[in-house]
């Protein structure tokens, strides 16, 4: 069954076209920072495009971390420079020297987490005064009613999507390729107020919409209008 949910995973637009298939992309990349000889950290780098990315950028290091030694494998095969490192460790385990890093990203991992504030203190302390913490999650529309599927009516067509037990806060239970996947439901209050809470400032808060050409191409995209799907929070270190 892993390796059957794995093989699936890697057929996502996202695994085989890298940042040109993820849906955020266009909005998260207007969020990043500038780069340019940084030390940066990638947590829950699955197949390490965001790590290629800001190699190719400039960064002076890069390190991407994950717990699947699959995609671990997979980020090493695509590598092809030499400041890039990879380490096959759960985000909650890492455990960097203060002033480790310049920036820390996160894609579309910390839904799967339970202690936001761990990972917020851990953050901060490996980060260079003035760095930045850029994440993605699943937004808390989408994760609160549980299996992440629209309600459908008597046409078989897309009536609503269910909101409920928002404020309960805890796991839920989803299908995602086919497999049942444990995640955890945060508030966007929590999402918000656990950085500042850490020591962070906020830069912007972030529900992207689908763009344009997504919406033209890919088939069912415009659904995607109809409630939101991400959530993105950057946020720096305060001097």
């Amino acid at each position: 069954m892993i390796l059957l949910f794995f093989e699936q995973y890697s057929r996502m637009p996202r695994s085989v076209n890298g940042l040109a298939g993820a849906g955020e992309w266009h909005i998260l990349r207007k969020l990043l920072p500038d780069f340019t000889g940084r030390r940066v950290l990638d947590l829950g780098c699955g197949f390490g495009w965001h790590c290629l990315y800001a190699a190719e950028q400039g960064a002076a290091s890069v390190v991407g971390i994950d717990i699947s030694q699959k995609m671990i494998r997979e980020a090493k095969k695509k590598n092809h420079f030499s400041n890039v490192q990879y380490y096959c460790m759960s985000i909650e385990d890492f455990d960097f020297q203060p002033d480790t890093f310049d920036i820390v990203i996160s894609s579309l991992a910390f839904h799967y987490l339970n202690s936001l504030d761990e990972i917020c203190r851990n953050v901060y302390r490996c980060l260079s005064s003035g760095g930045s913490f850029i994440f993605s999650v699943e937004h808390p529309v989408f994760t609160a009613y549980g299996n992440q599927e629209w309600i459908y009516n008597e046409q078989g067509e897309r009536s609503h999507w269910p909101v409920d037990r928002y404020f309960e806060e805890g796991i839920r239970n989803a299908i995602f390729l086919g497999q049942e996947i444990q995640k955890y439901h945060k508030t966007i209050m929590t999402y918000i107020n656990t950085p500042i809470k850490n020591g962070f400032e906020l830069k912007a808060v972030i529900e992207p919409e689908p763009d344009t050409e997504a919406i033209e191409k890919i088939p069912g995209m415009k659904d995607e209008l109809r409630r939101p799907i991400f959530l993105i929070i950057s946020a720096m270190k305060r001097e």
